[in-house]
């Protein structure tokens, strides 16, 4: 297990030389760029389906300068560092691998449990908002046997897509992406004759539920990183991950911008009525019952590649994980189609036992759990500029290592009001959660000591080896 992290550790065998080795071992199609571009996407975003909260906590004028503001402060930065880290560690594990070099591979393993556990609580929300938008047109899926019925179909169903192969999945993504798009932009062109600019403005500051506001823009665009955990299956990753991640970042922010502008510029403004859903009920005002329709079936579909990418990037992370002996080896073990059927089959299972909670109480809890993972990241970030500035990194912001260090400081500022606006509620349940993961991992280590599970290092990965132009007397972690 320390093979993935220690004092003095460098990740070597970055060259034409070891990626060919990496590529043999892999006789699986590997992801281009277009599909990864849809695949962040889906992991970031999927489309407007989840701001309306925004609106209804802040009105639309915060909602708007939130999703033009925000991504500066978190998104931008995120990206960036996962085009670099990501490019640095090429392989399935993501950051996983980055904490694990940087911290040691006790504080890698929380890494892994954290997000792998926000992973899971992020795909329960989604069969939860595709039966939100559809119980408006099938009032029994409401709640009730019907409503569970519906959740535990639709999981089998996407979990056996992620299980056929990822490159499916990718394409799969690009086909949902475009479906899920379009009817926003049509109703965005025949909702101009009805726009009023001047609602855009409405803003009254002493009505503004902050928790609610913060956590939906947050969730809504956070998780870059996720891709990371897939940069072993990725095509050339140095060059088309960062081209990824760049494409990704234009298409998310208009995709939220383009339908919040209409919707809010189209309909005088009700802040009771921007809740889960509503957009499917601007799209009836605007467009009549088919456009309604249109928008609905985009939200299931859009939910479909949510549901699949994050399904994607939780079950290879847990694959990666295992291929660095932090995990028991039969998450190492693929199916005929080259996908990790354990990791997918118990990230299955974390979204069954987790799709009774309401879709603020999803949000709030993962985005807690979440915004420990991302310290870990932001540390090993600039614990690896320090301890190795020469390291390879065949992408690298263009910043030094004070740059480095003012880029975190606005989206750790931002995790901390996240947290301290966190409920009660919220706190207890995703401290216990991270306590667990603390003793986890000495009782995953025991029953490796005593040989009642097998754990292993794949031999396709480039070692963790000291770098030849740092301090070499610097030894791994046992």
């Amino acid at each position: 297990m320390g093979e993935c992290g220690g004092r003095g550790v460098e990740y070597n065998g970055l060259g034409d030389d070891d990626e060919r080795s990496r590529n043999k071992h892999n006789n699986f199609q590997k992801v281009s760029v277009v599909p990864l571009v849809f695949l962040i996407f889906y992991e970031v975003s999927g489309g407007p389906f989840g701001i309306e909260d925004s609106v209804q906590a802040a009105g639309p004028l915060l909602a708007i300068l939130g999703f033009v503001v925000f991504p500066f402060v978190w998104s931008i930065p995120e990206a960036l560092i996962t085009a670099e880290m990501g490019t640095m560690f090429p392989e399935n594990g993501g950051y996983v691998v980055w904490v694990a070099s940087a911290l040691g591979p006790f504080w890698g393993f929380q890494q892994g449990w954290m997000k792998w556990l926000s992973g899971v609580i992020d795909n329960a929300l989604y069969p939860v908002l595709f039966l939100d938008y559809l119980k408006s047109g099938i009032p029994a899926l409401g709640g009730g046997p019907p409503r569970t019925l519906a959740v535990l179909i639709l999981t089998v169903a996407l979990t056996y897509m992620n299980y056929r192969g990822l490159t499916i999945v990718g394409w799969v993504a690009v086909f949902l992406g475009v479906f899920s798009i379009l009817p926003f932009i049509f109703m965005g062109l025949v909702a101009i004759p009805r726009i009023d600019p001047s609602r855009w403005f409405a803003c009254d500051l002493r009505n503004v539920n902050w928790n609610l506001y913060l956590n939906t823009l947050f969730w809504n665009l956070n998780y870059w990183d996720s891709i990371s955990t897939l940069a072993g299956e990725v095509d050339n990753p140095k060059r088309t991950l960062p081209r990824a991640l760049f494409y990704a970042l234009l298409l998310v922010v208009f995709g939220y911008l383009y339908p919040l502008l209409t919707g809010t510029g189209a309909i005088p403004l009700d802040r009771e009525l921007w809740t889960d859903g509503y957009f499917s009920d601007i799209a009836k005002i605007l467009g009549g019952v088919f456009l309604r329709w249109w928008v609905q079936g985009a939200s299931a579909l859009s939910n479909m590649g949510m549901f699949v990418a994050e399904m994607s990037s939780d079950s290879y992370q847990l694959l990666g994980m295992a291929e660095r002996g932090m995990l028991p080896e039969f998450f190492s073990k693929r199916s005929r189609y080259g996908t990790p059927l354990v990791g997918i089959l118990f990230s299955a299972s974390g979204v069954l036992l987790l799709s009774w909670m309401s879709f603020q109480e999803i949000v709030a809890a993962e985005n807690f759990l979440y915004c420990f993972g991302m310290i870990l990241e932001f540390i090993a970030f600039i614990r690896l500029r320090i301890k190795y500035p020469t390291a390879s990194r065949p992408y690298r912001v263009p910043v030094g290592t004070i740059g480095a260090v003012l880029m975190v400081i606005p989206p750790t500022v931002l995790i901390c009001v996240v947290l301290a606006l966190a409920s009660f509620k919220v706190m207890i349940v995703s401290i216990a959660a991270m306590l667990f993961g603390f003793i986890l991992q000495p009782c995953l280590k025991l029953l490796e000591k005593k040989r009642w599970l097998r754990f292993s290092v794949s031999s396709d990965l480039p070692d963790f080896r000291p770098s030849e132009n740092e301090n070499a007397a610097e030894t791994l972690v046992e």
